[in-house]
């Protein structure tokens, strides 16, 4: 972490120093013993089959998470949280770490790392938090923690939100380092193309008002200054806005966004977001339908909007084809839901890609998954889920299946 988030970091510690002088009626004890542990175990099998010439993934990994919670002093509190990622049997898959280039990707590298580190002040009108954390704005669609894969994406730096009226919440966070899913790094495998830790310079900007359940409106900016990442294109300034409620049982969402270039980006960028959901739930049957575009831009490199720091894995099919958005865009037109199913729960998507310049046909792709509570054990969910890409004009068939346990204590 650079040293403008170690200054705040040792600013907090003074602050809490002071409180303890000053307010000693509250027992500094009450950050022990009204804390609490935090284990988390996640076990995944994870199968790839791709139509080209590298040989399928079969990959189990175990991802071991344990921290601590404190309790609140004066508002203060901390938060420390560690995980490893360990390959259970062979490796015959690629973890981007592992040197199994022969293989699919399971982009799960073992590993031991400090997940979250921080201190975290509660206020009436706010709150401020400093170290490492997680950082989920909105829908996660630009700015999120990729908590699907086995190691956590987090953020180095500083976050203050002030909550001036009732439903109104600003958010301002200044970003150092992000630690992506492809940590730990080990040097030798840790490449441009799948850095442990992207460095730079990142304000994140998000002013949310939560007017009436049918209507929450952000408006937000996003300056990602990001230093070494193989794909250029990726530093940039993402403006926009964002509607959603319910109206009459009826779910929408509604987005615009503009993104330039910016931090000495050498490619010139000039594309658009455009989002428009409906959904409707009906005795416990949550269907929705949505149009997503990111658009291409023509010239030389990969102009395109790009969302570098998102759960990306939650958008545009589980398959993870379009991770990197293609140089001509992207049209994504998707169906699909959830139900209750014998206790657990039954979701299913549709997903239809397309060329946003041109008349490419990318492919097409089918989501299902069925998560159950695991009986007799609190806290053990099971989770099975296939996601299927039927390739036209872009990338190539791939079928991918998980089975996973998660115990969280």
């Amino acid at each position: 972490m650079r040293p403008i988030t170690l200054s705040l970091l040792s600013l907090a510690i003074a602050s809490s120093t002071f409180s303890h002088a000053a307010f000693a009626t509250q027992p500094l004890s009450t950050l022990i013993t009204e804390g609490k542990p935090i284990l988390d175990l996640r076990y995944r099998y994870e199968h790839v089959d791709q139509d080209n010439t590298l040989n399928n993934a079969n990959a189990q990994t175990l991802r071991t998470r344990v921290g601590f919670q404190s309790g609140k002093w004066y508002g203060l509190s901390a938060l420390i949280e560690a995980d490893n990622v360990s390959r259970i049997g062979d490796a015959s898959y690629n973890s981007t770490r592992n040197g199994q280039g022969d293989y699919s990707v399971v982009a799960d590298p073992g590993g031991s790392e400090v997940n979250q580190a921080l201190l975290r002040y509660d206020h009436s009108l706010g709150s401020a938090v400093v170290g490492r954390q997680r950082i989920n704005l909105d829908n996660q669609r630009f700015i999120g923690g990729v908590a699907w894969r086995q190691n956590e994406q987090t953020y180095d730096g500083v976050l203050g939100q002030l909550k001036p009226l009732d439903g109104m919440t600003l958010t301002y966070a200044y970003i150092d380092t992000i630690n992506t899913i492809f940590g730990p790094g080990n040097g030798r495998f840790d490449t441009p193309a799948n850095p442990a830790n992207i460095d730079g310079h990142s304000h994140l900007l998000n002013a949310q008002y939560v007017l009436m359940p049918e209507l929450t409106a952000s408006v937000y900016q996003y300056r990602l200054g990001l230093d070494n990442l193989a794909a250029g294109g990726q530093s940039s300034q993402t403006t926009g806005v964002r509607l959603n409620g319910v109206i009459s049982g009826i779910s929408y969402a509604l987005e615009y966004a503009r993104q330039k270039d910016y931090a000495d980006n050498p490619l010139k960028l000039d594309s658009d977001y455009y989002l428009a959901e409906l959904g409707y739930t009906i005795q416990g049957v949550a269907l929705k339908a949505g149009y997503e575009v990111l658009g291409g831009a023509s010239g030389p490199g990969n102009r395109a909007f790009q969302t570098p720091l998102a759960t990306k894995h939650a958008f545009q099919g589980w398959a993870d084809i379009f991770l990197l958005t293609p140089a001509n865009g992207i049209k994504d037109a998707y169906l699909g839901g959830s139900a209750p199913l014998l206790g657990g729960t039954l979701a299913a998507w549709y997903h239809d890609y397309r060329a946003e310049r041109g008349s490419s046909h990318y492919g097409s792709e089918i989501d299902v998954s069925y998560a159950h509570a695991i009986p007799g054990v609190k806290g053990l969910v099971g989770l099975v889920k296939y996601a299927g890409y039927n390739a036209d004009d872009f990338s190539v068939d791939t079928d991918k299946l998980w089975v996973q346990l998660q115990y969280s204590y």
